[in-house]
């Protein structure tokens, strides 16, 4: 059996939700099309948004408050919270997209079109 050939999602910008929506140290995954996608505020009040997706074997990442650090459960890999790769096997940084904000809201743009 073959699936039928399903269009790629070509989706550039979403929004995230509202400021009220992500109180400072907090996260939140959205998706854009189909990548998964990390949205942070982090303790300063600034935002962040990152492939939620580890650059090791894919696994799902989360955001742990206490540290301020983004990691990923499968193989105990680590991220700051500008996506760099800090710790344990992933190979790479994560992918980053830009974040606008906007009459209270949060929009996530891919970064090639800013």
């Amino acid at each position: 059996m073959i699936p039928p050939d399903a269009p790629e999602l070509n989706i550039n910008q979403i929004e995230a939700g509202t400021f009220s929506d992500f109180p400072k140290g907090s996260s939140k995954i959205i998706r854009m099309g189909r990548i998964p996608v990390i949205v942070l505020r982090k303790k300063n009040g600034d935002f962040k948004a990152l492939e939620a997706t580890c650059t090791h074997l894919d696994c799902t990442v989360q955001f742990k408050t206490d540290t301020e650090q983004i990691w990923c459960a499968c193989h105990n890999g680590f991220y700051d919270v500008e996506g760099r790769n800090i710790s344990g096997p992933p190979p790479r940084p994560l992918g980053q997209f830009n974040v606008t904000l906007k009459d209270d809201k949060v929009i996530i743009t891919k970064q090639e079109l800013a």
